[in-house]
This record gives C-alpha cells, sequence and structure tokens, in this order.
C-alpha cells in the first residue's frame, strides 16, 4: 500500500450550507482538488476559505492526465475527487480514477455528502424502500427506448435530466407511460426547490403553462406499478 491517499469528496447539489465539516477539512488538508470546472469549485472554495490548488478533471481526461494522478498517489501525495455537484463516480467523472487507484493500490476514502438520488426519494414520500437508479436519460439513441421499458422496473426509477430536454422527456413519457405517476424534483436544495407529482401530461401542462418551471436541473421518479 503506497502512502498517498485518494479523497472521493462529495459537494453540495444547489445550497451551498450542505457542505460537511468533513469535507472542507478533507479538500483543505488535500494536496490538490480534481475538478469538472475550475469556476465552479471555485466558489465553494471562496465559500469556505479553501486556498489547496485546484486541477482540471472531467469526462474526458486523458491518458496521460489519468497517470501523472496515479504517480502523484504513488509519491505519497493527498488528492482530493471533487465533481461540479453531488458525489464524484455517480453519474460524474471519478470511475475510471477510482478503478486505476485502487489497482495501484491506493488508499482511497468516501467523504459522503448531499446526493440529489435520495433528497428525491425523501420527498416525493413514496411506499417501499427500493428502487431503481438509471442515471442520465440518453440524449439521442436509445431515448425512446429509454422510456419504453420504464414498464418492466417492478420499483420506481429515478434518473436525471436536464433543463433543454424536460419538455421533450415529459412528451415521450406521456405517449410511452401515460398512466404512469411521475415524481418530478426541481431545484431541489434551492430557493425554488419543488416536487411536481402527477401524470407525465398533467406535468407537462403546468410546465408548459409556467415556463420558469422548466429552469434548473431535475431528477425525475417515474412509478409504473
Amino acid at each position: 500500500m503506497h502512502t498517498g491517499k485518494l479523497s472521493i469528496v462529495a459537494t453540495p447539489i444547489g445550497n451551498l450550507e450542505d457542505m460537511t465539516y468533513r469535507a472542507v477539512r478533507t479538500l483543505s488538508e488535500a494536496d490538490y482538488i480534481l475538478c469538472e470546472d475550475t469556476r465552479v469549485t471555485g466558489v465553494l472554495k471562496q465559500r469556505y476559505q479553501i486556498d489547496t490548488p485546484l486541477r482540471r478533471y472531467d469526462a474526458h481526461a486523458s491518458v496521460q492526465t489519468h497517470l501523472e494522478i496515479i504517480a502523484d498517489l504513488e509519491a505519497g501525495k493527498h488528492v482530493a475527487l471533487v465533481s461540479d455537484a453531488g458525489t464524484p463516480g455517480v453519474s460524474d467523472p471519478g470511475v475510471l480514477l477510482v478503478q486505476q487507484a485502487r489497482a495501484a493500490f491506493i488508499l482511497i476514502e468516501a467523504i459522503p455528502g448531499p446526493s440529489a438520488i435520495t433528497t428525491a426519494i425523501s420527498l416525493a414520500g413514496i411506499a417501499g424502500n427500493q428502487f431503481t437508479f438509471l442515471g442520465f436519460v440518453p440524449q439521442k439513441k436509445g431515448r425512446k427506448t429509454f422510456f419504453a421499458q420504464l414498464h418492466k422496473c417492478i420499483q420506481p426509477a429515478v434518473c436525471f435530466e436536464s433543463t433543454h430536454r424536460i419538455i421533450k422527456a415529459l412528451e415521450q413519457l406521456a405517449d410511452l407511460q401515460p398512466t404512469a405517476t411521475v415524481y418530478l424534483g426541481r431545484e431541489l436544495t434551492k430557493m425554488h426547490e419543488e416536487m411536481l407529482v402527477g401524470t407525465a401530461t398533467e406535468l407537462l401542462t403546468q410546465l408548459q403553462t409556467t415556463p420558469v418551471k422548466q429552469k434548473g436541473e431535475f431528477v425525475m421518479l417515474v412509478d409504473c406499478r
């Protein structure tokens, strides 16, 4: 086992006050922080007076970038990994780095924190303790198949959708799963947080009637039971 350490640090999904004491301490102690967007993480650094240098690391990180990070870890450095929001490796960059660090026998620790998935589920109030997480809805290829097969999930299905495609998503759901109950978590943890509930057709009407509700990142729970 090498003396270096990779810390997987969860960060707020919207409200900066959701940062944990442990996350602040870990980011402050690291030799450097890997992040998707230095501007986004820069705001977090400023808010909590963290002086640790930032390095860009996103889903397109090169082979060379990974080699350099693993070399730093093997040399004993403490590297922290964050995404723009939430937990790295959960529909965010980080999986490949974690795999390579484990293969190199690097110490890996998880610093838990905010999760859009569990936040949405707690707001929805769905009975039962089981759900199926499907990540982001495909942008193009496989999108119709994705929605068409949701009825096969024996538990509520949880997925992410962007502000640019939420209307299209509801239109496809209305066509392919017209009787399903849809829970739409919007602006979670932020000032205008809300959970909209109804059929896809009902929610589509709400969003088209009130266009401001189309803004933000969305967590969709689709219950076809």
